[in-house]
């Protein structure tokens, strides 16, 4: 109990018993006592006052207490929402970065701040062009020149990740990639030949649909190249990983030097991938501020490598390789 409520109760007390001896004296008005009553009612009447302040001043306190719990609840609710925003927009710069970078270089840039210089000794790059673009581009209006590039190049995108390459850029109508970067592996030769089938395979298709249609259509030239380069990232509003080196001037030599439709590789290339797939030797091929260079097509993989034969697709034996590879 309060102090000020136990001098309440005993002012009440003090008030009842000398109330009773005054109504039981027939003289109550003459009794001395009658003063001493209004002396203590009139301390319990302040005692009853102060208390009743100190009610009024806890409720107060209470509509106070609840008034700031509710902000505080408020506040809370917009840090968690804003906490939220902040998540989310982290999130597509993320995803954005990782649209720019291999997600290992991301990685390393977030947090280093800087991404190091890397040589890597054996890397597979391929570079494709379209055959006729000019001409076809002449024919198009804007909107389906980029559409119908568009539909190429996000089919070409879809295949990097199955077949384990990073897509480095495209320049007009040219598309880059390599094999074996950032992360090494042994079969990215092989997987630059796959995925080098696929997208001719594509543009085959492609081709006949348009023809059907009486439309005009592109081909594609394809080359690869397999050596030593540097990558790195370049920039600082924009980022670009980009690689460097004889090998990418040689593998957009092949491109340049190929045949619509088919699929050209160095003879350095060709060393890595012969037991797997079935190639044409071209002979030496002159090459703009080079040697001449051993060429070959690859027309398909090997039989004991493919799914029934066909040399498409392949089967289980090549599989393992890519598996024991990576």
């Amino acid at each position: 109990m309060s102090e000020d409520k136990q001098n309440l109760f005993e002012e009440e007390e003090n008030i009842l018993k000398i109330s009773n001896k005054i109504c039981n004296d027939p003289d109550y008005l003459e009794n001395p006592l009658l003063e001493h009553l209004k002396k203590i009612t009139g301390s319990y009447n302040l005692l009853l006052k102060q208390s009743k302040k100190i009610v009024k001043i806890s409720d107060f306190q209470q509509k106070m207490i609840n008034e700031t719990s509710e902000k505080l609840e408020g506040e809370k609710r917009r840090a968690l929402r804003a906490q939220m925003e902040a998540e989310e927009e982290r999130r597509k710069a993320e995803k954005l970065l990782l649209n720019i970078l291999p997600k290992d270089v991301a990685d390393e840039l977030k947090l280093k701040g800087v991404a190091e210089p890397v040589l890597y000794e054996s890397v597979s790059v391929m570079f494709t062009d379209f055959k006729g673009f000019t001409k076809v581009s002449e024919i198009l209006s804007p909107k389906a020149l980029v559409e119908e590039l568009d539909k190429c190049f996000t089919y070409f995108d879809s295949l990097m990740d199955r077949h384990r390459l990073e897509k480095l850029k495209t320049i007009g109508d040219s598309y880059m990639c390599a094999g074996g970067i950032p992360r090494k592996n042994s079969t990215h030769a092989i997987d630059c030949i796959l995925a080098a089938m696929e997208i001719q395979s594509f543009m085959e298709m492609m081709k006949q649909i348009k023809e059907s249609q009486e439309l005009p259509y592109w081909e594609l030239r394809l080359g690869i190249h397999t050596g030593s380069l540097v990558t790195g990232v370049i920039g600082e509003k924009k980022f670009a990983y980009d690689v460097w080196g004889d090998t990418v001037n040689t593998a957009s030599r092949m491109e340049s030097s190929g045949t619509p439709g088919l699929i050209n590789i160095s003879d350095t290339t060709y060393e890595i991938v012969k037991d797997y797939f079935d190639c044409e030797y071209r002979g030496k091929i002159k090459v703009k501020n080079k040697a001449d260079i051993d060429m070959y097509f690859v027309k398909k993989i090997k039989e004991e490598y493919s799914m029934n034969g066909e040399g498409k697709i392949p089967n289980k034996n090549l599989n393992n390789v890519l598996n024991f590879g990576n």
